[in-house]
């Protein structure tokens, strides 16, 4: 079981951190229309930028769940059938939503508006439909809170928080994989392929979806343990 000052370095360096941010990204939405948002957060192109998010937003597509196979190289099971069971139940939200909701997607948005350009990045295919929520979005906090768990787990079960130094690595990480889901789901406003509220929805859901999945299969989870050593 994860022991409570790990939970806790866990809540305040990646729980928090995320409710604040989410926090302001609801503050936009309700002071902002949903084009002029986007355009907000999307009017400014640099070639460097364009490069960089259309390439990092690929990960979500098939590189992190090859990322999630590699422990099966160590015989850790237990990291693989766990963000497994997480992205099976999260997608399975995820595309109920999508085709109950049937949002458009910025592409098809600003057909209506004559007096606003889209920024769009080269070489990048947009697509006009099922916006609501955002799949990439979802599968990078999906990812990172996976991995956010197991080190939490890890780091419990070993022990190996007792000096200051050991305490810093395991919240600068935890921190480090905040920010990378966060661009990644960035990445798909940038691209104009969602609006700041899929995205923000698809991060909830591949935020929490983890936390849930732990809680309610863990006892089936940590019966591995007898036959590994390790999470």
């Amino acid at each position: 079981m994860i022991n409570k000052q790990v939970l806790l370095r866990t809540v305040y360096v990646y729980v928090i951190p995320y409710v604040v941010l989410l926090v302001a990204i609801l503050g936009l939405m309700y002071a902002y229309p949903k084009p002029e948002l986007h355009m907000l957060l999307n009017s400014h192109h640099t070639s460097l930028q364009d490069t960089f998010f259309k390439y990092y937003s690929v990960l979500a597509e098939w590189p992190l769940y090859v990322l999630a196979l590699l422990p099966l190289l160590w015989k850790k099971t237990k990291i693989t059938i766990f963000f497994v069971i997480c992205e099976v139940t999260g997608g399975a939200i995820l595309q109920i939503l999508k085709h109950i909701i049937s949002m458009d997607r910025p592409v098809s948005v600003f057909e209506h508006y004559h007096d606003m350009v889209l920024p769009l990045v080269q070489g990048v295919t947009m697509y006009h439909s099922n916006s609501f929520p955002s799949g990439h979005a979802s599968t990078f906090f999906m990812f990172c809170t996976c991995l956010v768990i197991t080190l939490a787990y890890h780091y419990s079960r070993k022990d190996k928080l007792s000096n200051m130094k050991a305490r810093i690595l395991f919240c600068g990480a935890l921190l480090l994989l905040l920010v990378l889901a966060a661009m990644g789901a960035y990445s798909r406003v940038y691209l104009s392929q969602h609006f700041l509220s899929d995205v923000c929805v698809g991060s909830i859901i591949g935020f929490t979806t983890p936390f849930l999945m732990f809680y309610l299969c863990r006892d089936k989870i940590l019966k591995l343990r007898n036959e590994e050593k390790g999470f």
